[in-house]
């Protein structure tokens, strides 16, 4: 006899499915029109499925009731979709231009990453109690990087076709995808000192030269450095072997098309497997893998790349939505709620736009003011700030004393959890309705700076109507201008 199977796989799937189908009948709607992104949507999709609204979507019960596992479900999560997304972003700008445009990232990456470090974690002190400026600086070091996904609402679609400049968007992209696995030196440089200075090194001797000999040895040349010699090498023998299966025609058009996804799948297992960084060598790889232009050309019409990163969108904010420790934004030891809302306020205003002010000069792509204004104010903070959180909980769970975490270090975790996931949310909003805000905004200075004229409308409908010989002479006069034109 038939039953109702109401489990959490059947849920996810009908409301998952329900969601995006319902979406799809209104996206052109919303992203050509309204100008709203997939993520915001998405995040409130999120939110109103998650256990205190709907209850459809529960990720407590996925990760069977156990807080760290949902954290690591979520820090898997985040990996993956960065992984792939990157790559992608790699193989969409031009062959070889990270070497071509390597004086204005090396600006971007050096100067304008240490910048935007440095003025976060000073609001951060400032703001929250009670925090050493070493803490602030962990903090800061999450939501440093801008990211890759929120990035593509600003340099893809109509509004960036109709208003960014292609080597403004190419820089964007550029940018957010190195800087993303560039955030490891910032965050390790404080955790490192963190775990061997704080409480004056208690449970954990070697001191402030050993954090150093570590930073050096292991973040910048283990983890940097490898990933992106891995990733240069992996991208580079991939595109040969898949250029040597094309000219023989061994490969089909849906393996052609797929290639670089699981490009990315297969970075980000195997760096995952030696511990490196994957997020950088994936972007490398992607852009590596696509040094003749070749690749990127020959799938530029094709939509299975942005379908996946459509696909991803909507799954990783969704999830967000879900999972984020929204209670602790209002009830928390860590920070008083307005503090916390003028903090967003304050890192979405000053995180980026005095950087790129000052650094205008020496990049070539962005010229006047307003494009000061867009790219600097558009470097949202995302995955890749959930990223680093997680990252950041994992190493400090380990910083034990007779096998208890250490009071600084646990006191960090909880600031971390509650300032870089306000950021996110501040971010994923604040830069999802700036566009739609200021189209509506646009549209009703100009209505006002045009208003209507007293009697119009009357005039108008006590004018004569035109004669039969009038309508006759301007509809031939029409015609006639056609045939000439």
């Amino acid at each position: 006899m038939p039953t109702l199977n109401v489990s959490n796989f059947n849920i996810v799937s009908a409301t998952f499915g329900g969601f995006i189908a319902i979406f799809g009948l209104v996206s052109c709607f919303l992203k050509d029109g309204c100008y709203l992104g997939e993520a915001l949507i998405s995040l409130l999709a999120g939110v109103i499925l998650s256990p205190p609204a709907a209850d459809f979507i529960r990720p407590l019960d996925y990760a069977l009731g156990s807080e760290e596992n949902l954290e690591t479900i979520t820090l898997y999560f985040s990996r993956l979709v960065l992984g792939v997304q990157l790559v992608i972003a790699g193989v969409q700008l031009p062959g070889m231009y990270l070497k071509h445009e390597w004086k204005s990232l090396a600006w971007l990456l050096g100067p304008g990453m240490t910048a935007m470090w440095l003025s976060t974690s000073l609001l951060v002190w400032g703001m929250v109690p009670n925090l050493s400026f070493l803490h602030s600086l962990a903090v800061g070091a999450c939501v440093t990087p801008t990211d890759p996904v929120l990035s593509n609402h600003i340099v893809k679609g109509k509004f960036a076709d109709e208003n960014v400049p292609k080597d403004l968007q190419r820089i964007i992209i550029a940018e957010s995808g190195a800087n993303d696995g560039l955030g490891y030196p910032f965050l390790f440089l404080a955790l490192y000192l963190i775990k061997y200075t704080g409480s004056g090194g208690e449970g954990q001797p070697g001191g402030a030269r050993l954090a150093m000999a570590y930073w050096f040895g292991e973040t910048w040349f283990y983890i940097i450095v490898l990933s992106v010699i891995y990733g240069t090498v992996v991208g580079f023998l991939a595109a040969k072997l898949l250029h040597w299966a094309q000219d023989r025609k061994l490969v089909d058009r849906e393996s052609y098309q797929v290639y670089a996804i699981a490009l990315g799948l297969f970075i980000v297992g195997t760096c995952g497997m030696i511990g490196t960084d994957d997020i950088l060598a994936c972007f490398i790889a992607g852009n590596a893998f696509n040094f003749d232009d070749r690749f990127r050309l020959s799938t530029k019409d094709d939509s299975l790349q942005q379908t996946t990163d459509m696909l991803l969108n909507y799954s990783v904010f969704a999830w967000f939505g879900a999972v984020c420790p929204w209670p602790s934004f209002g009830y928390s030891d860590v920070i008083p709620v307005y503090r916390l809302i003028f903090l967003g306020v304050l890192v979405l205003l000053f995180r980026r736009v005095p950087m790129v002010y000052a650094m205008s000069s020496r990049l070539g792509q962005i010229q006047g003011w307003q494009q000061i204004l867009f790219t600097g104010y558009f470097g949202p903070i995302g995955v890749s700030a959930i990223f680093y959180l997680y990252v950041s909980l994992d190493f400090l769970r380990h910083d034990t004393i007779d096998g208890v975490v250490r009071g600084d270090a646990a006191r960090l975790e909880e600031v971390l959890t509650v300032v870089v996931w306000f950021l996110v949310i501040c971010s994923i909003v604040g830069h999802g309705l700036t566009l739609p805000l200021g189209k509506l905004g646009h549209k009703v200075l100009r209505m006002l700076s045009n208003p209507m004229k007293p009697g119009h409308d009357l005039e108008e409908s006590h004018s004569p109507a035109p004669s039969p010989e009038r309508e006759q002479g301007e509809l031939g006069s029409h015609v006639d201008l056609e045939s000439k034109e």
